[in-house]
């Protein structure tokens, strides 16, 4: 028998490294798929839960397949378009060569910020994939009840090509907004507030659910969606772990300081509703997780555990605000949010990446060896830095704007092509005329025997 020719491996692989940037990426994968999946099915009424866990299914899949031809290079490949200084997207290509998956990852623009990664471009491509998956997937969380299929289908594709590329380029792959100063730890602008704002935009020009759906919002599974939010929390550690690009101190600090904010704006979650309507309740725990897991994630490597207690305290409380406070405003009236995106990933996002321009402790350095360096450690306004905050805001009003234009455009023109609106008889019954199937089958077996209904006493 012949054996395999051994090839040692190159100086700049680490192993340890590499395993963890894997591990990290399976980690975020594994909160769309089965993550999100189950949590979308178990959140929504029973007639929708097939269709919102197919939805999850399908936009994993087609991201990985665009992200692999060519939107990978345009979020984080050789700038494209305006010149050196205004860089807003990347050159298209594919990243399925030989040569290319076995090379060693670089990001363009940052390499002289941050000692070069110690692992293969197959490793940042698949860490990076899931990322922008789980984007595109959020958005639809907005989206749920009403989209047509084919619709969804084809938003799919084109946001992640027009929209997040463009976000994400800006910010992480060496494009003008990082030029500029503006950082984001993991994804409160890149992934969430571009999710929130894209998905309330699509929500609008779409149309609501039918008026009874939105009335009477039952769960299918409530212990279901605990799962799927269990899948999250826990899948957090890859996501916020995993963006230092070392398995070094600010990775496990930022492990610690997700799981530290979320905890508190949970139990602050839970404390307002307790106050407010004298119980609490699940569905209110989960979002109250979900906003403490978006707030952190701008922020998570940036500041101390003190600052993730208190942002802890304002994720717990500020989106809760809104989400009570909505129906008062006429906007949120006449857009039909299903799952108040909005709220938990847009205003979360946006008070965590505001937060950074405060809190972003110095001492808090990202890599080691080369403090003092523009992206070794990121000082905010309370350490004496107030430019930090202003590009923060700046970034902030950029990918709000950007997104909501792009994809206003994106639904508007899907529309002359397909349906954007399920029919009106798939929306009165659900999965059954969508897909042809249901998520639980609640018709007897054949010759099963008729068994009497209990009576209830005092019934009549």
């Amino acid at each position: 028998m012949l054996l395999a020719q051994y090839v040692a491996d190159p100086s700049w692989l680490n192993s340890g490294d590499n395993a963890w940037q894997i591990t990290a990426a399976t980690l975020v994968g594994i909160m769309s798929v089965p993550g999100l999946a189950i949590l979308y099915a178990g959140i929504m009424k029973r007639k929708w839960a097939v269709n919102s866990a197919m939805m999850v299914l399908y936009a994993f899949a087609m991201t990985l397949i665009v992200w692999t031809l060519f939107a990978y290079n345009m979020s984080f490949g050789h700038p494209a378009g305006l010149g050196h200084g205004l860089t807003f997207v990347g050159t298209p290509g594919t990243v399925l060569s030989a040569n290319s998956l076995e090379q060693q990852a670089q990001i363009p623009l940052l390499n002289g910020l941050m000692p070069p990664i110690r692992f293969p471009l197959s490793s940042m491509v698949y860490f990076q994939f899931v990322f922008a998956a789980i984007t595109v997937i959020i958005l639809g969380g907005s989206l749920l009840g009403r989209i047509s299929f084919k619709a969804w289908a084809l938003l799919v594709p084109l946001w992640i090509t027009l929209v997040y590329s463009v976000g994400a380029f800006s910010i992480w792959g060496g494009g003008w907004l990082s030029q500029m100063g503006a950082v984001d730890f993991s994804g409160g602008y890149v992934i969430h507030v571009a999710a929130a704002v894209s998905g309330f935009t699509a929500a609008a020009v779409i149309g609501p659910r039918l008026l009874r759906d939105r009335q009477h919002t039952s769960p299918s599974n409530l212990i279901m969606a605990v799962a799927g939010g269990g899948l999250l929390w826990l899948g957090w550690a890859g996501f916020n772990g995993g963006d230092p690009y070392f398995a070094n101190m600010d990775a496990s600090a930022a492990i610690l300081n997700t799981h530290l904010c979320t905890a508190v704006a949970l139990c602050t979650w839970v404390m307002w509703d307790a106050l407010r309507f004298k119980k609490v309740s699940v569905a209110g725990a989960i979002n109250g997780m979900v906003a403490g897991l978006v707030a952190i994630t701008p922020a998570a490597g940036f500041i101390d555990g003190y600052a993730a207690l208190a942002l802890g305290v304002l994720a717990g409380s500020l989106p809760w605000v809104t989400i009570n406070l909505a129906p008062r405003f006429a906007l949120f009236r006449r857009v039909d949010d299903t799952l108040g995106v909005i709220h938990t990933h847009g205003v979360a996002g946006a008070l965590g990446g505001l937060f950074t321009g405060v809190m972003a402790d110095p001492n808090m350095v990202e890599y080691l060896g080369v403090k003092g360096t523009a992206n070794s450690s990121i000082t905010g306004l309370w350490y004496g830095n107030p430019h930090q905050l202003l590009v923060q805001f700046f970034a902030l009003l950029f990918i709000i704007g950007y997104d909501a234009v792009a994809t206003f455009i994106i639904v508007k023109l899907i529309g002359l092509v397909v349906p954007l609106r399920a029919p009106d008889a798939h929306l009165e019954v659900g999965d059954q005329l969508v897909h042809g199937e249901v998520a639980v089958d609640l018709e007897p077996y054949p010759g099963a025997p008729h068994l009497p209904v209990p009576a209830v006493a005092g019934a009549t």
